[in-house]
């Protein structure tokens, strides 16, 4: 019985070291969660103001004629397979 319980105390023991790293990038793990999510709020606030000024821009374009896709590319000096981003 002496070695088991030997034993146990010492696994007992590793136990609680690897909890204790755990819990510890567990907090590193949260304020990285933390700044994704900053980040993600800010980029959705980017794509929101993004839309307004589409929409802007859209409103101000409604009484202007389309162009044939053909004469916009010569005007613009886009190539049909070019990519636009």
């Amino acid at each position: 019985m002496g070695f088991r319980t030997l034993a146990l105390e010492k696994r007992s023991s590793e136990v609680w070291q690897v909890l204790g790293a755990v819990k510890t990038e567990f907090g590193k793990f949260g304020d990285v969660l933390s700044a994704t999510r900053v980040a993600l709020e800010r980029a959705a606030k980017n794509i929101e103001n993004a839309e307004v000024r589409s929409r802007q821009m859209a409103r101000k374009l409604k009484s202007v004629e389309a162009l044939p896709a053909a004469e916009a590319q010569q005007l613009l000096g886009a190539d049909a397979g070019e990519d636009p981003a």
